[in-house]
């Protein structure tokens, strides 16, 4: 760097006026933030300038296609010399935007004459001035303009009421008097397809669906066209996704046996996710293989084509893993690790063992392993597959991550990669970073007021720049001892925050029925399906009533209604008394519902699944686009109820007969 007296210049690190802090990006700019079509972006940047002259502060957004919009930016609060404004994208694709700052010389010397002329200090010479600005304008209502304000025939008042002109204010804003500015470095916003970051997902096993029990104890596993006879109920609760655990062989060594036990008898179908085993003819299968018990490609094509005449995308799981009878443990042995006997390592996250999978170790052969996956995962999508739900990421090398999905991206932009990161915050953050379009949270793991009040607002602030989380309710491995002790309120209470707060969401198979009985000691359900077969009663739960299903359906129906909830950074946090009634709001300005009224929504949720509470809620209605001290009409989307409301309201929460409020404001106007 060069020191006071070298012989090199000083190079400026800053414009003429200052902009710094731009957002959206990531943390470092080691990668570009991104966004999916559809979303409301807030831009936003920090720029000043010396004294007390007046900026003006744009927004230039670069589509992919080259063409480039202007967005005026404005003050986000007094003293904070904070700029922003909110940009819906929708071209999916690479963006650019830069922010420009300019000195206004037109609005600072427009605040100067406000102040002087009814003072009578310089009345002639700031008139003059002001003229002057306009000199060399040829558009009429400016030359007009700068003719008043010579015009010594009017008072000094009727001079200065010119200059407030609509017609004129409008003529200067297209074409700025700006004889100073700067412009920021460019950044890029990538934009990504909607799905990326929006849908309602449902995971079942499709050898469960169909599986029917034979006398001698042996089973009949479902297939894909078994399992095709539930899409429709899928796709009728409003569901967009349908996620698949691994669909590949399974291995005989080491199989587990039911709830995890290390013994399998002859008809465990030991877990999906012990990746490799015999095929029909008797070889060894792998990640590119079916199940046999499942079908073949022209059922899997069946399964596909099923969905997606139904309005479903198919996910399928992506574990990079394998059991010990697949074909790289003999094939490619430097694909794992070697223990000091000789044997290969299992998986292991002490105290719990996996003897029936191998970890890869991707340091070994990296360029070799690299290319068998991408083979593999160009080979699942040449099969339909758009949308894969990767399991255990954080267990594999990131650059790994950000070299697969770049790739994967650069020739199929389409494909979503969702991450299954139960794990630390700089992993889960820099997974989310390096390309993964979703994300697994700890949100099963969020049930009180305070912890789940930080946790929405995080995914809403800044990590929405690149961070899309999916609020899955529960999982194969995942029943919380909320779900487990909550009983029936516990899952509706769970099921409408994270149908509202995400965009994304995803519940596992039994959930509407209330599965909650835990292994002992676990939180896995008993009997998990990981291990054995589960048919479900379907029809004898429709029958008796005991089912979530409607209010699932209910819930998506909602999401489809009201573009609100398909948005992730609007949410905002409100208050209560009571610290087991949380409450937010998702407010979209410019948005409207399908009866033609703006789009605000509160969720008011009795957090507590054991009792009634009742408290007073309040409100900032500046976050619903409402003025302070307005009255306003909000309806119950769930029950149908009305009620008047002020801002700070009274509410009563019966856990055991609707513990949360879906409430739509009902605001005066109408879109004509």
């Amino acid at each position: 760097m060069p020191t006071r007296g070298s012989a090199e210049p000083i190079r400026a690190r800053i414009g003429r006026i200052p902009i710094r802090e731009l957002s959206p990006q990531q943390p470092e700019n080691r990668w570009p933030a991104t966004a999916f079509s559809g979303e409301v972006v807030p831009f936003r940047a920090t720029a000043f300038r010396e004294g007390h002259g007046v900026l003006g502060v744009d927004l230039l957004l670069t589509d992919p296609e080259g063409t480039t919009t202007r967005h005026r930016m404005t003050l986000l609060a007094a003293g904070t010399d904070r700029w922003g404004v909110d940009v819906a994208v929708g071209r999916t694709g690479s963006w650019s935007w830069r922010v420009e700052a300019y000195g206004d010389e037109w609005a600072s010397w427009l605040h100067i004459a406000e102040v002087k002329i009814p003072a009578g200090q310089d009345v002639e010479l700031t008139l003059a001035q002001g003229a002057a600005l306009l000199s060399g304008r040829t558009a009429k209502v400016v030359a007009d303009a700068r003719e008043a304000l010579l015009d010594t025939s009017r008072t000094p008042e009727a001079r200065l009421a010119i200059a407030h002109d609509p017609k004129l204010a409008r003529a200067i804003e297209a074409r700025p008097i700006a004889p100073i500015s700067s412009v920021s470095e460019p950044l890029t916003l990538r934009v990504e397809r909607t799905r990326a970051a929006v849908g309602a997902w449902y995971e079942f096993f499709p050898r469960s669906e169909g599986a029917k029990k034979q006398k001698d104890g042996s089973w009949v596993s479902g297939t894909f066209r078994t399992a095709a006879k539930r899409l429709p109920a899928v796709a009728a609760m409003g569901f967009e996704v349908v996620y698949l655990p691994p669909i590949h062989p399974i291995g005989r060594t080491f199989r587990k046996g039911p709830n995890n036990s290390t013994t399998a008898g002859p008809f465990d179908p030991g877990s999906p996710w012990a990746i490799g085993g015999a095929l029909a003819d008797g070889s060894a299968g792998g990640h590119d293989a079916i199940h046999p018990d499942l079908g073949d490609e022209r059922d899997f094509a069946f399964f596909v084509r099923k969905a997606e005449e139904l309005g479903l995308e198919v996910a399928l799981d992506l574990a990079l893993q394998c059991s010990p009878d697949h074909p790289w443990v003999t094939e490619h042995p430097e694909w794992f690790t070697a223990r000091p006997d000789g044997s290969i390592a299992y998986a292991e996250n002490p105290p719990k063992k996996y003897q029936d999978i191998y970890p890869i170790n991707f340091d070994n052969d990296p360029e070799g392993l690299r290319a068998e996956v991408r083979r593999l995962v160009e080979l699942w999508i040449g099969r339909g597959v758009k949308i894969f739900r990767v399991d255990n990421p954080h267990t594999k090398p990131l650059d790994f991550w950000e070299w697969l999905i770049g790739e994967v991206n650069a020739e199929h932009p389409e494909v979503v990669f969702l991450a299954e990161a139960f794990t630390r915050p700089a992993m889960l953050h820099s997974l989310a970073g390096a390309g993964f379009q979703q994300s697994y949270t700890y949100f099963t793991w969020r049930n009180e007021k305070t912890e789940l009040e930080e946790f929405l607002a995080l995914h809403a602030g800044d990590a929405a720049d690149y961070l899309h989380p999916n609020y899955f309710v529960n999982t194969p491995d995942i029943l919380t001892e909320y779900l487990q002790f909550g009983g029936p309120p516990a899952y509706k209470i769970r099921a409408a925050i994270a149908a509202t707060a995400s965009p994304s969401w995803g519940v596992y198979s039994g959930y509407e029925l209330f599965e909650d009985v835990a292994r002992p000691g676990s939180e896995e359900n008993i009997d998990n399906e990981k291990y054995e077969y589960k048919p479900r009663d379907w029809a004898r739960a429709e029958a008796t009533g005991r089912t979530l299903a409607p209010y699932l359906t209910r819930l998506n129906q909602l999401r489809a209604a009201h573009p609100a909830l398909r948005q992730l950074r609007n949410l905002r946090i409100h208050w209560s008394d009571d610290d087991a009634v949380i409450v937010y709001s998702k407010y979209l300005a410019g948005a409207f519902t399908p009866d033609g009224r703006p789009d605000g929504l509160l969720v008011v949720a009795n957090l507590d699944p054991h009792s009634v509470r009742e408290t007073t809620v309040h409100l900032d209605l500046g976050e619903l686009g409402l003025e302070p001290g307005a009255r306003f009409g909000v309806r119950d989307l769930i029950t149908g109820q009305r009620w008047e409301w002020s801002g700070h309201d009274y509410v009563r929460l019966d856990a055991f007969v609707e513990p949360v409020h879906i409430l739509a404001v009902e605001y005066p106007e109408a879109r004509s």
